[in-house]
C-alpha cells in the first residue's frame, strides 16, 4: 500500500452518506473501501486494508450508535477529526416507476426510522431494513426491480440513475449526522498541536458523587463538556463506562485536567484528540 495514499474503509457503498462524509474530509485525492458492518471498518484498519475510516456516532434523530463507542473503546485505532452532514432522505425508484407502483421500499434501519411519518401514509408499501442506503438503490438499479424502492440520498440517485419519486421525506428537517474520521494509533502523528476536542472514556468506581466530582474538576481546569455517554460494563451489572467529549482553547487546558481526574477514574483512555468539526445549520 501506497503509504501516501489515502484509501478509506466506509460503511456502505459509493453513494452512501458514509462517502459523502468521507468526500467531505478527504475530497479529492482518495479511494473508498466499502464495508458491510461497523466492526469490518475496524478490521479493515487493523489489517492494513485502508490508512483511514469514516464511522457514523450519532444523529439528531435517531441518537446514538452506541456499540461504536465500544469498538472504539477497546481497539487501537483514533478519533483524528469529524464530520457532520446534513442527511437529507429521497425515496428512489426506477425510471418510469410511481409511488403507487411501489409494493417494498428498502433502505438502513436508520433511514426508515427518519422517515416513518412519510410512509404512514402510504400504509400499502412494506419497508425492509437493509444494511445500507445506497446499497439498495444499486440493488434496484442493478436488478432491474421494479415496484421496490429505496431511501437514500441524491448522491445515490445521480450515481445509480434511479429517479427521485420524495425529496427529503425525512420527518426532521434538521437531521444531521456526526460523523468520526478514525486512523491506526500507530500512524497518528502531530495531531494534538491543532486539536481543540478530545474524546475519552473511564470507569467510575460505584460510589456516591464520583461522576459529578469528575465533571466539576475537567470544567475547573477549562474543558467544556459537548457530550457524555455511559455504555455497561460487560460483567459488572450495574456499573458503566462513561464516553465523554470535551472542547478546550489550549491543549495544556486538556493535559492539565485529565492529569487531574485520573486518579480518580478507573480505565482512563483518550480515544483521540482532534479538530472540532463544522456543525451545519439546517
Amino acid at each position: 500500500m501506497n503509504s501516501n495514499k489515502r484509501i478509506v474503509a466506509i460503511q456502505g457503498i459509493a453513494g452512501s452518506f458514509h462517502d459523502e462524509a468521507a468526500a467531505a474530509y478527504f475530497a479529492p485525492g482518495y479511494e473508498t473501501v466499502p464495508c458491510d458492518t461497523f466492526r469490518d471498518l475496524f478490521k479493515a484498519l487493523d489489517k492494513r486494508k485502508a490508512t483511514h475510516a469514516v464511522m457514523a456516532i450519532e444523529n439528531t434523530v435517531a441518537g446514538t450508535i452506541l456499540p461504536n463507542y465500544a469498538l472504539l473503546r477497546n481497539s487501537a485505532i483514533q478519533i483524528i477529526g469529524e464530520v457532520y452532514v446534513a442527511i437529507r432522505q429521497n425515496l428512489l425508484a426506477l425510471p418510469g416507476q410511481t409511488l403507487e407502483h411501489l409494493r417494498e421500499v428498502h433502505s438502513h434501519p436508520m433511514a426508515i426510522q427518519q422517515c416513518q411519518e412519510y410512509f404512514e401514509k402510504h400504509p400499502h408499501i412494506r419497508l425492509v431494513e437493509t444494511h445500507d442506503t445506497a446499497a439498495s438503490a444499486a440493488w434496484i438499479a442493478k436488478k432491474r426491480k421494479r415496484t421496490i424502492g429505496a431511501i437514500a440520498g441524491k448522491h445515490a440517485a445521480r450515481m445509480y440513475g434511479l429517479h427521485i419519486l420524495g425529496s427529503g421525506i425525512e420527518s426532521d428537517k434538521r437531521n444531521f449526522t456526526r460523523f468520526l474520521v478514525l486512523a491506526h494509533g500507530s500512524s497518528v502523528n502531530g495531531n494534538a498541536a491543532t486539536a481543540d476536542k478530545a474524546s475519552i472514556a473511564f470507569h467510575l468506581p460505584h460510589t456516591k458523587g464520583s461522576l459529578a466530582h469528575v465533571l466539576t474538576m475537567l470544567a475547573e481546569y477549562g474543558c467544556n463538556l459537548t457530550k457524555i455517554q455511559s455504555l455497561p460494563v460487560l460483567g459488572r451489572e450495574w456499573e458503566y463506562f462513561m464516553h465523554i467529549d470535551l472542547e478546550f482553547d489550549a491543549h495544556d487546558e486538556l493535559r492539565r485536567a485529565l492529569q487531574a481526574v485520573e486518579p480518580h477514574v478507573n480505565e482512563l483512555k483518550i480515544l483521540g484528540e482532534y479538530q472540532r468539526g463544522k456543525k451545519q445549520v439546517a
